[in-house]
């Protein structure tokens, strides 16, 4: 697939990407996902070669590369080893607090954070706030000089691997105004992940809920101040919403390329089955839809890269991308048949994988919800 790159550094970072993850991610994937084993030292391994801070800028750690870059490294990490890509988008979310709001002390934290030796947590979801992240009850109060945290957070990626949380957490009255965001170390006292969930898929990054029982966390470790809380966790939503989408392009073109070399090499009434009409064209319509996933993504985020707003197309990349690779990977396993179906190919655990992308980062229908509204605001 030929590639648009803003710079030669680009294409040649990508061929690292490329590289790196045929060596160290794809030969790994399926033998972890069966183990349920969360793949830390691969994580490190990416942070050492600079890949979990591209987006961020040089002063800080980070590689400074605009997000049409970054999107397309995660695209390819996606393609080879899903858990991993999504690793990389979610820490990368988790450090945005801290780099787009954080005062000079919270900032010093940042080449640490972005070169892959402290790892990421991102606990905005609650058990029962589901989608309503404005609602949440976990509450933060005023104790000397620390803030003492009593709640529960639930579908937190990383719950048992990282080393810092953000929280938000509700420090002040009812609605948005009332929400904070606080950065915790951990482990903590007061901080217990419980036992992962049992998921469908992703199943080496596990996600559990955490409970906070008077957790506490120095006052100095508010990011931006109390009652801002809202307007980062939205703002970085929409960032996180296109690595959602990138690593549904990446998942989505790893079961176009599987289905489309099985179906030349599968023979039935003495041809390639590519060769039947009735297949070919379902193989064209999935590749079809992850070119225009792929567009849609990179086109938000060069709006995104250019200071322009860029909510709504964060909005409809990620919901058409992740519908897509939903798509893709069912007929991927289609066109396998019965071997579609056994874990011997792997499509049938992108089938899997697929799914939880229409949920994470806000569900197709909220995204529904933005474009809506951005449609109909006066």
């Amino acid at each position: 697939m030929e590639r648009i790159l803003p710079t030669d550094d680009a294409r040649d970072l990508l061929d690292l990407v490329t590289e790196l993850a045929d060596k160290e991610l794809a030969p790994r994937a399926a033998d972890f996902e069966a183990r349920a084993e969360f793949p830390r030292a691969a994580l490190r391994t990416l942070g050492r070669a600079g890949l979990l801070g591209l987006p961020y800028p040089e002063e800080v750690g980070g590689a400074g590369q605009p997000y049409e870059v970054y999107l397309q490294v995660l695209e390819i990490l996606a393609s080879r080893w899903l858990t991993v890509a999504e690793a990389v988008s979610v820490h990368t979310l988790a450090c945005y607090p801290v780099a787009a709001y954080g005062d000079d002390a919270l900032r010093e934290r940042l080449p640490e954070m972005l070169g892959g030796e402290l790892l990421g947590a991102y606990c905005l979801s609650e058990p029962q706030g589901g989608s309503d992240a404005a609602a949440l009850t976990t509450k933060a109060v005023r104790d000397g000089d620390d803030y003492l945290v009593s709640g529960a957070k639930a579908w937190i990626t990383h719950a048992h691997s990282a080393d810092f949380y953000n929280i938000f957490c509700r420090t002040g009255g009812p609605g948005p105004d009332g929400i904070s965001c606080l950065l915790a170390d951990v482990p903590a006292a007061g901080i217990t992940p419980l036992k992962p969930e049992r998921t469908m898929g992703l199943n080496a990054s596990p996600v559990s809920q955490i409970v906070f029982d008077g957790a506490r966390v120095p006052a100095g470790r508010v990011v931006g101040g109390e009652g801002i809380g809202f307007k980062i966790a939205m703002t970085a939503l929409d960032s996180g919403r296109l690595g959602i989408a990138a690593c549904a392009v990446g998942l989505a073109q790893a079961a176009v390329d599987y289905a489309v070399d099985y179906a030349k090499e599968r023979q039935q009434f003495g041809k390639p089955i590519a060769t039947f009409q009735g297949l070919g064209f379902m193989l064209a319509d999935m590749a079809t839809q992850v070119s225009a996933a792929r567009a849609l993504t990179l086109a938000a985020a060069r709006l995104r890269d250019a200071g322009r707003p860029y909510s709504a197309e964060a909005a409809k990349a990620k919901l058409f991308a992740t519908d897509a690779a939903m798509k893709v990977t069912t007929d991927a396993v289609q066109v396998l048949g019965g071997y579609g179906y056994v874990a011997d190919h792997p499509v049938e655990r992108y089938l899997r994988e697929a799914k939880v992308l229409q949920i994470v980062e806000g569900t197709n229908q909220i995204q529904r919800l933005v474009i809506s509204r951005h449609l109909t605001r006066a």
